[in-house]
């Protein structure tokens, strides 16, 4: 069969000039053409070290008959974003990364692609991009995780739910920042930790989104087994680059196409594996997002019906006490799919040409897990305690819960739907009925946290923040000051149609949909509403009004009275990117993708 790119050849007799121009060989145009996309760049510590892996998977394409083209689409950080306006940019950036790729890989036309990425954003865009171009052979490759900083001892925080209290990790700034602002430390010891919360390159050291989607890409099937959530300076790293090179030209070789390995059962397998990791709650944006690309749609119900009853297992930070990048020394990907393996469709195809099944018996035969072990006792061996990859990985059989991580929530404040992680929330808060206290900007209401205007049994709403609003941007920081207040952290709901980190605790519901700013029901909560959640009816509905509760039909003529005189806000942003996501943004719970 011939190659993609050379019947391109044939059409546009400039192509060889033009890649002569560059630098090409004329030999090298005969060759099967690779393209390698990075968000590398000097952005954050999640991009700014990906040349090196880049370099890594183009020797060895051109070593192994193809020849490789770099192509950077870099992505922006999160954390940086925090705190101003920049955050509104970061949702609508995944998709602005997807076009771009997009544009980038259909104007030359490769027959191959190695995609090389790390973060919240870059790596679900990157997962898009090869489901929009699923007609290219394609194999990912993830730029790690940051290492967490052993902290002196006057710094060690007394945080009863961190067992391992003396490892630093960027989860833990927020917190920080807001136990500073309330008094809890001093600004010494707050910068302390800033300055020492990343002591290398990679993602950030949690099981936040950066880290889901990272293992959410092994988990559909397009990483070499064992190779997602790497520490970053890890030599095995530049390896799996360079062996990601060399199977992508095998992949061409064979005619396997990204199509052929992503499917449904993909996605579910996907799914489960985000239960038992307690993955973030953006997965349920992004894969939903993903799988559209690929031609499937993901629903809502699908999240909540597939975490009923599954095997919660990781023990990481925000949900647990390790930093992630314990959670390659204690087998990673494989041994989790090796505890839920009853759970998973082991007959779909991989990029190494094998099952799911097959790799996991090959990893078993190699030493994958020894490997793993050995460095678990290295890296543990002064923290003076044993360590063992159960304490990290718990089996199936003792698992930390067995309801997943993740609830769907719905009711006539969420007709289509809304996201908590249960596993990160106060048991206390499962059934509960609080006051309604709406904000219609996170500045708002995270003004009324800090100056004691938020009392216990309130439940804070943010609104128009979701992808039509502004854009959606993480409420991070007003989830925090709620969880530094003792007074709330157990007792203060946040509602918001914006979204969380994965580093968010609490009682935080997100994605409400349909959002604020298309006239969904959350747009017409008022001040003393009576607010029902309900985790394990996955409810999320108004109850009541000035206190008082109504019977469901009176609160159906309530709403509809108000839906009548509600008027939707002038648009926030009217030109440029976030003008262009405003307008065309789907619901969060459908993936919040331009449509």
């Amino acid at each position: 069969m011939e190659l993609r790119s050379q019947a391109v050849r044939k059409l546009a007799p400039e192509n060889d000039p033009l890649k002569i121009g560059m630098g090409w060989k004329v030999d090298d145009l005969a060759k099967p053409q690779i393209m390698v996309e990075s968000t590398f760049g000097d952005s954050h510590p999640g991009s700014a070290h990906l040349d090196q892996f880049v370099k890594e998977a183009v020797q060895a394409v051109n070593t192994h008959g193809g020849k490789a083209a770099r192509y950077f689409a870099t992505d922006m950080c999160d954390g940086i974003a925090q705190g101003h306006d920049g955050i509104n940019y970061s949702l609508p950036h995944r998709d602005a990364i997807v076009n771009l790729v997009e544009a980038q890989a259909n104007a030359t036309v490769y027959d191959g692609g190695v995609f090389i990425a790390s973060c919240d954003k870059s790596m679900p865009a990157m997962l898009m991009s090869i489901g929009r171009l699923k007609d290219m052979s394609a194999i990912v490759v993830t730029g790690g995780v940051m290492e967490a900083h052993t902290l002196p001892k006057k710094y060690v925080v007394n945080d009863p739910a961190c067992a391992i209290n003396d490892l630093l990790t960027l989860e833990q700034i927020g917190k920080f920042d807001a136990w500073e602002k309330t008094g809890v430390i001093p600004n010494e010891q707050l910068d302390y930790y800033k300055h020492n919360a990343c002591p290398s390159c990679g993602a950030c050291s949690f099981m936040g989104t950066a880290s889901t989607m990272q293992i959410m890409a092994e988990a559909l099937g397009l990483m070499l087994p064992g190779t997602a959530l790497m520490p970053a300076t890890a030599p095995e790293l530049k390896q799996a680059a360079y062996d990601a090179g060399v199977q992508v030209m095998k992949l061409v070789a064979e005619g396997i196409k990204a199509k052929d390995i992503v499917t449904m059962k993909s996605f579910e397998n996907a799914i489960m594996v985000h239960a038992a990791i307690s993955g973030s709650t953006n997965a349920t944006m992004h894969l939903p997002a993903i799988a559209h690309e690929f031609g499937f749609e993901i629903d809502a119900d699908t999240f909540d019906r597939m975490h009923r009853g599954a095997h919660y297992l990781l023990n990481i930070r925000p949900s647990g006490d390790w930093p992630a990048q314990y959670f390659y020394y204690a087998g990673g990907v494989p041994r989790v799919m090796e505890e839920i393996k009853s759970m998973l469709h082991l007959d779909v195809m991989t990029v190494t040409g094998k099952t799911l099944g097959e790799n996991l018996e090959d990893l078993k035969k190699n030493g994958f897990y020894e490997h793993c072990d050995e460095i678990l006792q290295e890296k543990t061996k002064g923290l003076g305690i044993k360590v063992t990859r159960e304490d990290i990985i718990h089996s199936f059989d003792n698992a930390k819960g067995t309801d997943g991580s993740i609830a769907i929530l719905k009711g006539n404040l969420a007709p289509e739907g809304s996201v908590i992680k249960h596993t990160a929330c106060p048991k206390n808060m499962f059934h509960a009925t609080l006051r309604a206290r709406p904000f219609d900007s996170e500045e708002e209401c995270i003004s009324a946290v800090l100056n004691k205007q938020v009392q216990p049994g309130d439940a804070i709403f943010i609104r128009y923040e979701g992808p039509r609003g502004s854009g959606m941007p993480e409420m991070f920081y007003t989830g925090e000051a709620i969880c530094a207040d003792p007074k709330l952290a157990s007792s203060v709901a946040l509602i918001t149609d914006g979204r969380f980190s994965g580093a968010s605790r609490g009682p935080v519901i997100g994605h409400v949909s349909p959002e604020a700013a298309v006239g969904g029901p959350i747009a017409l909560v008022e001040e003393g509403d009576l607010i029902r959640i309900d985790v394990p009816n996955r409810q999320l509905a108004i109850v009541g009004v000035n206190g008082e509760e109504k019977t469901p039909e009176e609160m159906e003529a309530i709403l509809a009275q108000r839906r009548a005189n509600w008027k939707p806000k002038a648009p926030k942003y009217t030109k440029g990117l976030l003008k262009l996501y405003s307008q065309h943004a789907v619901s969060p719970m459908k993936g919040a993708y331009m449509e």
